[in-house]
């Protein structure tokens, strides 16, 4: 009988890159907590030692997995009269979502996926994720307020609303046709907001 061959462990540079690839293919494709440390080790190609080396806890690989989809899941904030899109169009891009790409199921939000899935509010991962949620807010109702929208801050957490409630739904029915709803609803929010901001001149 013939012995298998022993996996042989890569070492070196890009360790770390190959630990956060495999974490976000994993945690994305089956989730946080059904992800275990041996499993994410194989994927990386490193050894359980180096994967703790680099990664101490499961929570501090976790954070760093979120960390680093921080900047592409938020807003972005140009400078006002910079070469950008009009704040109406900014605000209306984020409900511009990519499509799925195969018949995949859907996997949402991953900040929204983390809070449910580490549900403690004084857990560091649970506590990343809602300051992600609250940023994202506060980055619509500075764009909203660029446009000159007299209430930003309720609008900036309206549109975070139903963001966040469109992405669990387009989850749960598997679709991604929610996102040209949501978009509809938020194009009505603000018209109706920049309409109250600056009303028609009275003939």
């Amino acid at each position: 009988m013939t012995e298998p061959t022993p996996v042989r462990r890569r070492r070196g540079r890009g360790a770390r890159e190959r630990i956060l690839k495999a974490a976000t293919e994993l945690f994305t494709a089956q989730g946080i907590n059904a992800t275990g440390m041996d499993q994410l080790s194989t994927v990386a190609n490193v050894s359980k030692r180096t994967l703790y080396t680099h990664f101490p806890s499961k929570d501090e690989l976790v954070q760093a997995y979120l960390q680093a989809l921080e900047d592409s899941d938020l807003p972005p904030l140009g400078p006002p009269d910079g070469p950008t899109l009009d704040p109406r169009a900014q605000l209306l891009a984020v409900f511009d979502w990519e499509p799925p790409e195969s018949t995949a199921p859907l996997r949402g939000c991953p900040f929204l996926n983390a809070s449910v899935e580490v549900p403690e509010p004084e857990h560091p991962v649970h506590q990343l994720a809602a300051a992600h949620k609250r940023e994202f807010a506060r980055r619509l109702a500075v764009i909203a307020r660029q446009a000159g929208i007299a209430a930003p801050e309720t609008l900036g957490e309206q549109l975070a609303l139903l963001y966040d409630g469109g992405a669990a739904r387009a989850v749960a029915l598997n679709s991604g046709q929610t996102a040209a709803c949501a978009r509809s609803i938020a194009e009505l929010l603000i018209d109706t907001a920049l309409a109250a901001a600056h009303p028609a001149p009275r003939r």
